[in-house]
């Protein structure tokens, strides 16, 4: 896992950052490795649209044109989450990230860190070609549906 500066397309209000540690007591996610709230005000209204379809995901083909990211593997995570990691879970680090994976065909943020932990080392057991196809093949379903996504 290494650090790199992954695109996407502002869905947030500028003073996003600023306004993180007043919403940290509302943290949906458990664990606390991860930060998620279901109807998180910092997201603008056309941020809510593009992140229910990931639209705000697709300049990551930038990414994995520079060989930053892969089309599956585990979605990259922020640096001060892999701070937070446990040995385990740093696993999830051994490939590079992708911009589709196991959790987000199954469920998306409606699934635990733990959740999303486990099938994404999991997916590194069994990784192959057959296995990504499956995963790009039932990501476009799960895109248009939506669900889980916020």
């Amino acid at each position: 896992g290494r650090t790199f500066a992954m695109l996407k397309f502002r869905s947030m209000f500028v003073d996003a950052e600023a306004r993180l540690a007043e919403l940290t007591a509302k943290n949906e996610s458990a664990g606390g490795v991860l930060f998620k709230i279901k109807d998180d005000p910092r997201i603008t209204q056309v941020g809510k649209i593009i992140r229910r379809y990931s639209i705000d995901e697709l300049p990551q083909l930038i990414n994995v044109m520079r060989g930053e990211m892969s089309i599956v593997g585990p979605r990259p995570a922020l640096p001060s989450e892999v701070e937070k990691y446990t040995a385990a879970e740093r696993k999830r680090l051994q490939t590079n990230p992708g911009l589709t994976c196991l959790w987000q065909i199954g469920g998306r943020s409606d699934l635990s860190f733990e959740q999303q932990v486990e099938l994404d080392v999991d997916y590194l057991k069994q990784q192959n070609v057959l296995i990504d196809l499956g995963i790009i093949a039932k990501t476009v379903p799960a895109v248009i549906n939506g669900k889980g996504a916020y």
